[in-house]
């Protein structure tokens, strides 16, 4: 199992990701924004996130980190804007370290199957 960091900022993660990737001398990387996703009748997606970025990933010295912007009307809490990520391909062991972790913790968002995690 790895650990994955995910960051978040308020609109400008593009600049952030094109920074890291020259500072650490990497290809630029492939970037999903909201408006890339799969639309959804049942949550219409407002225009001012169409351009925003949903995701975008830096290998970086053998660390994955992770980027995303904030879905306009969510709250940007500087200091609270890092996340993160459990990868594996044991889905019991997903479970099992999900399940101990929201014994104690805050699950900002339940263990399910989404378009983007297989």
């Amino acid at each position: 199992m790895a650990i994955d960091v995910y960051l978040n900022f308020n609109g400008n993660t593009r600049e952030v990701i094109e920074y890291y990737a020259e500072v650490f001398g990497l290809d630029k990387p492939q970037i999903m924004t909201f408006g890339d996703t799969p639309s959804d009748p049942s949550f219409p997606l407002p225009e001012e996130a169409k351009d925003l970025v949903m995701h975008a990933r830096l290998s970086i010295s053998g660390s994955t980190v992770m980027f995303s912007d904030v879905f306009p009307g969510m709250p940007f809490v500087a200091g609270n804007n890092i996340s993160l990520s459990l990868v594996s391909k044991d889905i019991e062991e997903v479970k099992s370290a999900f399940h101990k972790l929201k014994e104690g913790g805050k699950v900002g968002m339940e263990l399910q199957e989404t378009f983007w995690s297989k």
